[in-house]
């Protein structure tokens, strides 16, 4: 079966799917983007995605006329269309297409949308397997990565040195010398002291969906946590270091730029953790 998208009102086949050369998100990546995880037709946090979607387009003055409900009927279809149980669904939304300037245009014009799925493998039931290694970099991002913008490079240029080095993810870190997040996930440490620990949200990360569930279930867990700013150095002393996002879950990390993190093998924070995250997205 062709895969299917949606592209600006239109189901086509993926092969035949186009945008306008002069889409302000091809011209200038003037858009921003969601990805949501779906389990067994379940989609994880929708509403904290179109949630953050909705703050991402406020954030860049971008009207969209469509309604969260209406995204999702969307949604639905294309999961329907590709026959996409357990998958990722992709969603766009750019300024539209305009004679390339780089002010927004004059009169505006219609949003771009653009919305995919593509099947991918059940959540993960080995921790064990499911770790994986890190390398740290400075991060060279632009100041606003609190907006889930298209403007990616320099994540793509992090994720590939990452790959390059054997390594999952690349961890960022600013001119201070604190940790903000990873290249496409947010960052958690069991620090020396044995406390919980991410940055707290800001203009310097991205609020990631997982990453707020992940905080509400922490309570009643009897996990000490806080959300306070780390530094690179305690990063690589910490007890535990995970992931989270949308296709990490609860990532855990056991060896950082070569060196094991801990014992080398996931820890107890990281596991319970995961446990209830997987719980949380088979909840009917």
């Amino acid at each position: 079966m062709a895969a299917i998208a949606y592209v600006n009102g239109r189901y086509r086949p993926l092969r035949e799917a186009s945008v306008n050369v002069e889409d302000r998100g091809f011209q200038f990546g003037d858009g921003i983007y969601e990805v949501l995880y779906v389990h067994n037709h379940r989609l994880a946090d929708a509403e904290l995605h179109l949630a953050r979607m909705a703050r991402s387009l406020g954030e860049i003055s971008l009207h969209l006329t469509l309604s969260p409900a209406a995204l999702l009927v969307i949604i639905r279809e294309v999961l329907r269309r590709n026959r996409v149980s357990t998958g990722l669904v992709y969603m766009q939304i750019t300024r539209g297409a305009a004679r390339r300037d780089h002010p927004f245009p004059a009169v505006p014009v219609r949003p771009g949308i653009v919305i995919t799925a593509r099947t991918r493998p059940a959540p993960p039931t080995d921790i064990a397997a499911w770790a994986g290694a890190a390398i740290t970099l400075p991060d060279e991002r632009w100041a606003r990565r609190d907006i889930k913008s298209t403007n990616l490079l320099p994540n793509v240029l992090a994720r590939q040195k990452a790959r390059l080095a054997g390594a999952y993810e690349a961890i960022l870190y600013d001119a201070q010398g604190y940790v903000t997040e990873g290249a496409a996930s947010n960052v958690w440490i069991v620090d020396a002291a044995g406390t919980l620990r991410t940055r707290p949200l800001g203009q310097e990360i991205l609020p990631g969906c997982t990453r707020a569930a992940v905080l509400q279930m922490l309570h009643g867990t009897g996990i000490a946590f806080t959300q306070t700013p780390f530094t690179l150095e305690a990063l690589r002393g910490a007890r535990e270091i995970f992931l989270t996002s949308a296709t990490s879950f609860v990532k855990p990390i056991t060896r950082l730029d070569g060196v094991s993190i801990g014992n080398g093998h996931p820890g107890p924070a990281a596991t319970e953790l995961l446990a209830r995250y997987l719980q949380h997205i088979e909840a009917p």
